[in-house]
């Protein structure tokens, strides 16, 4: 796990790389890699490669980077390629002549040119230099576990692990108008869109070619919703159990030590249980983040420790304060890059350093809830749909996964959800599939006249949002495969940016199994009527995972993310730190945003809100990186 950066000339008039740029972005990213670095500026000044190791396969200086291989090819790259060891055997590699995956992907391009990616099981993102092609080759792993972000200039691509490492080299530092209107209504970007203009994301499974000056970018592969033959719920079970241990034994390789992130809810417990069956004589850990102050509501250690007591493994749990808010926060926003709405980044940047003192690599649960369909707010989508359905007497022609009658037992789930359902119907009923969902995932109806909308112009977020439901050919008789694969494709890469900043902030790899290609595709041919059986989230998971968890872990219905306990802390505590935030002369200055409004809402949001929160974390991040 590392930090890359680089800068590429496009011309060969432009002038030559100066080893100074490169050891800026180099400095930007040093808590992403602190065990080594390297720089390399090729013969004729044309490009440079900056690389910061976190050092965990092969901890000799053989790992290190930039790396050549002996037909004259250049790499930067960070990740983890899990499958290593098999590519190297398919290419008759003997183990003395490799030591590390970097090695491995390198020789691997030689083979197969661009298509090796399509080989590689693991997250990544890297840049080759073909020294014989005279191009580079970009690209990052099927789920954009590992970052990539890049711009370019009139005579330069610029391109990083992390946007600030570019930042220096912009023109002029402004807002990406579009991206914020994508942040206000959705909370996340669409499109590969950043906060900052000018600075894009590769998107995940897509490579980029540089070369001659241009850039062109592909997608080598897709997630396909195809339903195979069919099966009953048991061969699917199973088949799940197979490959989820599967997937967590190989990311179980490494030279140092390894823990989990255990918060209790089935994804995180059933990857920690698996993990420890497969290291019975290693002391594997647990980390668990907790808010004692305030009770269950905020403290769902307990459920942890019961995986921990079943799995016979040790959880350490740190109770996270408003003092680490206040001695923190301004760290967290600056390792995010960007703003995010919800205030579990935070609560995950606490547990990461707490984690980072005792493991260099610990493994995660991101990725069930959009692969299996875990939101409750597929219950509401559904819900309405039954009813629809009910009353045109349409709920056998094949189109529902549920009836109206059987989805009653599990409306229960949706007990604490009764304010957003009132907001959900507010406006109207039984519209087309597409509109109902974008009514949920729309966070813009909860903001008044905090909000100058006029300053985003006339780009149409909905739209945009439009091309992404439809966007990758999902049968449209689905509406459960056509909510799942939106989340898939917005809202996981984003919780993934997450994970990422918030442990390498740290020097800390985080690994998540359930991301794993082989049981992601396998996911995706499970028919939705038996993943969402009678309404029930994540049903096949859940039945999948009995034999690894206690059965109050599988049944609970009261799992909410990692809950914080932010707006308690801002009615109280933390009151004088958003009173002085959004009363700043920098805040007052604003053109789209009204800070007296906000601080009227302080009292006024509820236990989970985000709105106070998603908008202070906008304000921080524009005096952070000094954005107007």
């Amino acid at each position: 796990m590392c930090g890359i950066a680089g800068i590429i000339r496009k011309n060969k008039n432009s002038e030559p790389i100066d080893i100074k740029s490169l050891e800026e972005m180099s400095r930007l990213i040093e808590h992403r890699g602190p065990d080594s670095h390297g720089i390399h500026i090729d013969q004729n000044k044309r490009f440079g490669l900056a690389h910061r190791r976190l050092s965990i396969l092969d901890l000799s200086s053989s790992g290190d980077q930039p790396m050549r291989c002996p037909s004259g090819n250049w790499i930067v790259y960070n990740g983890e390629l899990y499958n290593y060891k098999e590519i190297a055997s398919r290419l008759g590699l003997e183990e003395l002549e490799f030591k590390s995956d970097t090695q491995v992907i390198l020789a691997a391009y030689a083979k197969w040119g661009k298509d090796c990616v399509r080989e590689f099981r693991g997250m990544f993102a890297f840049v080759i230099w073909d020294e014989k092609e005279q191009y580079f080759f970009c690209a990052r792993d099927h789920f954009g576990i590992k970052p990539f972000y890049y711009y370019e200039s009139n005579n330069s691509v610029y391109f990083a692990s992390e946007p600030k490492a570019i930042l220096p080299f912009l023109r002029n530092k402004s807002i990406n108008r579009k991206a914020l209107k994508d942040y206000l209504v959705f909370q996340l970007y669409l499109s590969n869109k950043t906060l900052f203009e000018g600075i894009i994301e590769l998107p995940p499974a897509h490579i980029m070619i540089i070369k001659n000056g241009s850039l062109t970018i592909e997608r080598y592969w897709n997630l396909e919703f195809k339903v195979g033959e069919s099966r009953n719920s048991k061969y699917y079970e199973e088949k799940i159990q197979d490959l989820l241990e599967k997937s967590v034994k190989r990311h179980l390789i490494g030279d140092v030590p390894i823990g989990a992130y255990v918060s209790g809810g089935l994804d995180s417990s059933s990857i920690a249980a698996i993990a420890k069956m497969n290291l019975p004589e290693s002391e594997f850990l647990g980390f668990t983040g907790k808010f004692s102050k305030y009770g269950k509501s905020f403290d769902e250690s307990h459920y942890a420790q019961l995986v921990a007591d079943q799995n016979n493994f040790k959880l350490l749990s740190y109770d996270i304060t408003s003092s680490d808010f206040i001695e923190h926060i301004q760290d967290v926003i600056y390792h995010l890059d960007s703003p995010v709405a919800g205030p579990g980044s935070f609560s995950q940047f606490m547990i990461s350093k707490f984690a980072s003192k005792y493991r260099k690599v610990v493994l995660g649960g991101q990725g069930g809830d959009e692969i299996f369909g875990g939101y409750t707010r597929y219950l509401v989508a559904y819900f309405e749909q039954c009813i629809k359905a009910a009353i045109n007497g349409t709920s056998k022609n094949g189109n529902f996964v549920v009836t109206y009658e059987s989805i009653i037992p599990n409306l229960i789930q949706l007990k604490q959800y009764q304010p957003m359902l009132k907001s959900f119907w507010k406006e109207g009923l039984f519209e087309d599939m597409y509109e109902r969902y974008f009514r949920l995932v729309n966070r813009a109806p909860s903001l008044g006249d905090e909000i100058n909308w006029d300053f985003m112009n006339d780009y149409s977020a909905k739209d945009e949002y439009k091309k992404v439901f439809f966007g990758n050919k999902i049968n449209e008789g689905s509406y459960f495969d056509l909510m799942t694969n939106y989340d898939f494709r917005t809202l996981l890469p984003a919780l993934l940016q997450v994970e990422d900043r918030m442990s390498m902030a740290h020097g800390l790899e985080s690994r998540v199994p359930l991301l794993d290609v082989e049981l992601v595709e396998f996911s995706s041919t499970i028919p939705a009527d038996i993943k969402f059986k009678n309404g029930n989230p994540k049903h096949v998971f859940k039945n999948a995972l009995e034999k690894y968890l206690p059965r109050e872990i599988i049944r609970r219905q009261d799992k909410m993310g990692f809950p914080t306990p932010i707006n308690q802390w801002f009615k109280d505590d933390l009151r004088t730190f958003v009173l002085d935030t959004f009363n700043s002369s920098n805040a007052k200055q604003r053109d789209y945003i009204n800070g007296n409004k906000i601080v009227d809402q302080i009292d006024k949001e509820g236990l989970y809100g985000r709105k106070v929160w998603g908008l202070l974390s906008l304000e921080l991040w524009h005096q952070k990186f000094e954005i107007n």
